[in-house]
């Protein structure tokens, strides 16, 4: 009985790229909420478009979005290199710990800006993670096909 639960993890470890397009889903997601959240700031404070500074609240949520719009284009390519050439689960754990993170960082950065080293810490530290681990899943499979 043991052997067929095995075999099931790793079957649904093969199949689990699902897993790793939702959470890329949840970080956009995220990410076209912050936007929204901008749009509500920007029309709450009377800052009107194209300004980028204003009321403190505003820039605030503005810099958050603008953060994690940096952090993004590190994250998607980690998270689908790591998923295709590694674990595609562990990959996709790894980006929930990313959006916690983001989550983290917006709510301390609003309340106060100092305090939000946390969830910058958590976020790229899950980035960092899925960076080595792609890394690795990559460099072996090269030594597995060219160098051994």
């Amino acid at each position: 009985m043991e052997a067929v639960a095995v075999f099931a993890l790793l079957e649904l470890e093969e199949e689990a790229m699902e897993a790793v397009a939702f959470v890329t889903l949840l970080a956009l997601m995220q990410f076209f909420i912050f936007g929204v959240q901008v749009g509500q700031m920007r029309a709450k404070h009377g800052v009107n478009a194209p300004a980028i500074t204003g009321h403190p609240e505003f820039e605030r949520m503005l810099r958050i979005q603008q953060n994690t719009m940096e952090q993004l284009v590190v994250f998607l390519p980690a998270l689908w290199i790591y998923g295709y050439f590694g674990k595609p689960l562990y990959a996709a754990a790894a980006g929930l710990v990313f959006l916690i993170g983001r989550f983290v960082y917006k709510r301390a950065y609003l309340a106060d800006p100092s305090r939000r080293s946390t969830g910058f810490t958590i976020g790229i530290v899950a980035i960092s993670a899925l960076i080595v681990a792609g890394l690795y899943s990559v460099g072996r499979g090269l030594w597995i096909e060219y160098l051994s």
